[in-house]
């Protein structure tokens, strides 16, 4: 069953890509659409009958070179079921609202064929996304997450024929390729401690590489961290975030259904799952893990304050998508990596939710994506209207404060965020604060810019919007129940009973508490004996697998939960003994749990006091704080910088070696043999070819004379 859940959407990209004149245009849209299909209900098959235990398929074998043995396995466990279900479910409804929106594309002429092309590129794009998941090395991880850079070169450059797309899809496979470098760093420095590249040897190896060191230009660097650090750097560029986050605004110049299989499911959550499937090794790195909260607060906050002026509707959508990135990079920095993919799992139902709903408003606009030309559309589209109006309360975060019902995103930022509170630090927890109120500001107001008030823009297009075929609504209507109920139905094995999350990620349990105390006291006993003798390698493993079970506190639960400890690679993740952020968060002050649902309250106030109540207020605000709107409207400059630093810098570079090392040196090299030296000597040669057989015999007469006092000074010497 696994097999055929990673491998029919390859069949179904090879049938529509190569195939499609033997059984055409609508054939294979319905062959690659249906082989989706398939995988997303057995996915789901996998995921609801998953126990949580490890199971290792293996497929074939794949590259081996010494000590280097990388066999093609399937690793299925947690992690994997749920990506599993993520990828598959949102693809298979992209395929399926592509049938629509893809129909008629003023982009190509007509007559000519891209539907088979487009759904090829997109089965493809799961395919390899499907083979990063399931990965049970670091090679096989890096040959998917290389296989979905290429898919995502092609689809976010499908409009071939517009300059903007292919520059679009050249930077962004430009950007992800400095992110790789990172991650192939970080894969040949485990290979050089480990001398494996297989997960399971390297997570059984994290205590030790923990207390190794690395030498670079001279100093001395704990290992383990500059591991973690290399492989954070690969996740940032797949993730866009912040200082890698540049490509990730201009890959909205691929069509709408690629912006949400991209920005919703696939792609962009891949350095999230990078990050939580190596938490064995990020657990003994602390300042990494302090670096990855830095980093994804910060991107929390910088991707918000851009969406604030955002008026492109798909651009506000997809620095949302950053900025809920950063949300996850911070709950996996801080330790709870079950809160990290949380989120991502309600993010992938509500972000794609919220991207194909704006392809919606786009088909029914005439592909206007300018929120400044829309208005009035709730009575036009209706259907879209609440869609994407369940999309914004699921990511706004409305539910009832202090208790389990809410919406999908209400469950999964709150959690994320106590979270913060608990072992982010003050700086993650207020700016993620910060970004919740921001983003309720942007959502509802992209909300009241384009359904409410008067219709703005061409009136025209306005007489004559209209909803959306079936084939682009039943996907809205799918994922919508995804928005509003996934949150609340797995509230409990992602961030409930410290027990019940145990389970849910197959982490081995002590079975009660006494049990759990035993273990404690032989465990600290082992360990005691070990260190006494100097073996710190059995000391840590006396401590790994007889250490005791720690009381895990649910929210709202009076009974003692026990948490065994298990050893790094015994369950999906790991987290440490010591690691007691998710209990902590638990038990935070009410006001740090009420305090996201006043950031939501106080972005849905200003922004309907902004353009319902006063529609005029943004515009004098812009005028007002200029420079501010200007900095902000700019994103903050970075591609200005980027370009000033390295674009700049590059181009004079390529100039120099293009005018003075081509073109002088190497062509000036040529070109002067050619037309200076050859032709002096050719010159001399020919003052010698005179006509006159007496000067040839001249010539001939003075070289004998040479010869001759050669031979006599020479016989003379010896």
């Amino acid at each position: 069953m696994e097999t055929i859940i990673l491998f029919a959407p390859l069949v179904g990209a090879l049938i529509a890509g190569f195939g499609w004149r033997l059984i055409s245009e609508a054939g294979a849209q319905w062959v690659a659409t249906s082989l989706v299909g398939l995988s997303c209900l057995l996915s789901w098959i996998v995921f609801l009958g998953h126990d949580g235990q490890l199971e290792q398929i293996q497929i074939l074998r794949w590259i081996e070179s010494g000590s280097l043995a990388t066999d093609w396995a399937i690793r299925l466990d947690r992690l994997t079921a749920i990506m599993l279900i993520v990828i598959n479910t949102v693809s298979f409804l992209v395929h399926l609202y592509s049938f629509g929106y893809m129909a008629h594309d003023e982009n190509f002429r007509p007559g000519e064929s891209y539907r088979p092309r487009f759904f090829a590129y997109l089965s493809f794009f799961t395919f390899a996304m499907l083979t990063l998941v399931t990965a049970d090395n670091l090679v096989q991880m890096f040959f998917g997450w290389e296989g979905v850079g290429v898919a995502s070169y092609l689809l976010i450059g499908f409009y071939f024929r517009k300059p903007s797309a292919n520059a679009a899809a050249m930077k962004a496979f430009v950007v992800n390729r400095v992110g790789d470098f990172g991650f192939a760093l970080g894969i040949f420095a485990l290979y050089y401690l480990v001398d494996s590249i297989q997960f399971s040897d390297i997570f059984a190896a994290a205590p030790q590489i923990a207390r190794l060191e690395l030498e670079f230009i001279g100093l001395q660097f704990d290992a383990v961290e500059i591991v973690a650090v290399l492989l954070f750097v690969g996740a940032m560029g797949k993730s866009a975030q912040l200082l890698l986050h540049t490509w990730l605004p201009d890959a909205m110049e691929g069509p709408t259904p690629v912006s949400a299989l991209i920005h919703a499911a696939t792609m962009v959550t891949a350095g999230v799952f990078l990050v939580c499937r190596m938490s064995p090794i990020l657990e003994f790195a602390p300042d990494a893990k302090t670096i990855i909260v830095f980093i994804g607060a910060t991107t929390a906050f910088f991707a918000a304050t851009v969406g604030l002026v955002q008026t492109d509707i798909k651009r506000v959508i997809a620095y949302s998508t950053c900025s809920q990135l950063g949300y996850m990079f911070v709950a996996a920095g801080s330790g709870v990596y079950s809160a990290a993919m949380f989120h991502l799992f309600t993010h992938a139902f509500f972000k794609a939710l919220l991207f194909l709903g704006a392809g919606s408003v786009i088909h029914a606009m005439h592909h206007e994506q300018d929120m400044r030309n829309y208005g009035g559309l709730r009575k036009k589209i209706p259907y879209t209207y609440w869609a994407m109006m369940i999309g914004t309360l699921a990511i706004t975060g409305v539910g009832i404060p202090l208790t389990h019902i809410g919406f999908a995103g209400f469950l999964s930022k709150d959690a994320i965020i106590e979270s913060a509170w608990a072992g982010g630090g003050e700086y993650a927890f207020w700016l993620l604060v910060i970004a919740a109120a921001m983003t309720s500001f942007y959502s509802w107001r992209l909300i009241f810019l384009t359904f409410h008030g008067k219709p703005r823009g061409d009136q025209h297009t306005h007489d004559h919007a209209h909803e959306s075929p079936g084939t682009m609504l039943v996907p809205l209507g799918v994922l919508s129940l995804g928005a509003v109920l996934a949150g609340m139905i797995w509230y409990s094995p992602f961030f409930g009973d410290h027990a019940r999350v145990n389970q849910f990620f197959g982490i081995p349990s002590a079975h009660d508490s006494v049990e759990g105390a035993d273990g404690h006291a032989e465990g600290v006993a082992g360990a005691t004996e070990e260190l006494a003798e100097g073996d710190l390698e059995h000391a840590a493993e006396a401590v790994t697998e007889d250490a005791v079970a720690e009381d895990g506190h649910g929210a709202g639960h009076d009974d003692h939960a026990v948490a065994g400890v298990a050893a790094p690679g015994e369950g999906a993740i790991y987290m440490a003994p010591e690691n007691h952020v998710m209990d902590e968060a638990h038990h935070a002050p009410v006001w740090v749990k009420v305090s996201p649902f006043v950031a939501m309250l106080s972005g849905l106030l200003l922004a309907w006091a902004m353009y319902i109540r006063d529609p005029e207020a943004p515009g004098r605000l812009a005028r007002n704080q200029r420079p501010l709107y200007n900095f902000l409207l700019n994103k903050w400059y970075f591609d200005e910088l980027y370009d000033f630093v390295f674009v700049r810098p590059a181009q004079a570079i390529g100039r120099f070696f293009w005018k003075r090392g081509d073109g002088s040196v190497i062509d000036g090299g040529i070109n002067g043999v050619a037309m200076g030296v050859v032709p002096f000597f050719t010159r001399l040669a020919g003052r010698a070819q005179s006509g006159y057989v007496f000067t040839y015999a001249f010539a001939m007469v003075l070289g004998l004379a040479l010869i001759l006092t050669w031979m006599t000074l020479a016989g003379g010497a010896e």
